[in-house]
């Protein structure tokens, strides 16, 4: 496993000042400690703090091409994401990040559905310079897609080719792959 790796998670959260571990920091760190999965955690509770989180990490990091996946939790729709009861299009980020991530897998977990045609998928990508998106079309109330992507990201750590990885992904896991409805668009 490439140890030289890591995940940048960015979860929205409703204050930023209410200082509470959430599920997905203990699962985090779980990750490092059975995986060696390293990553950074951040919160945001508005479009300028997801942009100040990820300008930090752009341009404040020197180790910015070690980072594989961008691991965003946050709610909305198939095409938006909400921050603070307000909703930003994946097209509104996409022109943020302009060029910005290149080479990086940017992955929701289930609390938002990722439901995006081909054309907006395209235009996400070709504008961000991302390898890929990937998240769920189906959400559970109250299940979260954790332990599904932390498989996700040890296998993204282990393999670089995205077929390969999505084909392990649901040989191992088939059924959580389907209930969740695991996508990938790259």
């Amino acid at each position: 496993m490439d140890q030289d790796k890591f995940i940048f998670c960015l979860e929205a959260v409703a204050d930023v000042e209410v200082q509470n571990s959430t599920e997905i920091v203990k699962h985090l760190e779980e990750l490092a400690l059975n995986h060696g999965v390293s990553s950074i955690y951040k919160n945001c509770d508005t479009i300028e703090g997801l942009e100040e989180s990820l300008g930090a990490l752009l341009y404040d990091d020197h180790n910015f091409k070690d980072y594989e996946i961008i691991y965003l939790v946050m709610q909305g729709q198939e095409n938006s994401i909400c921050i603070h009861d307000y909703f930003y299009s994946l097209e509104e980020i996409a022109e943020l990040f302009e060029g910005k991530m290149k080479g990086k897998i940017v992955h929701f977990a289930n609390e938002k559905i990722l439901d995006l045609s081909s054309e907006e998928a395209q235009y996400f990508l070709d504008v961000t310079g991302a390898r890929a998106i990937s998240g769920y079309g189906a959400t559970f109330n109250n299940i979260s897609s954790i332990h599904l992507d932390k498989v996700f990201f040890s296998l993204c750590q282990e393999e670089f080719d995205l077929v390969t990885i999505v084909e392990e992904l649901h040989q191992k896991f088939y059924e959580a792959c389907k209930a969740l409805d695991f996508r990938l668009y790259y």
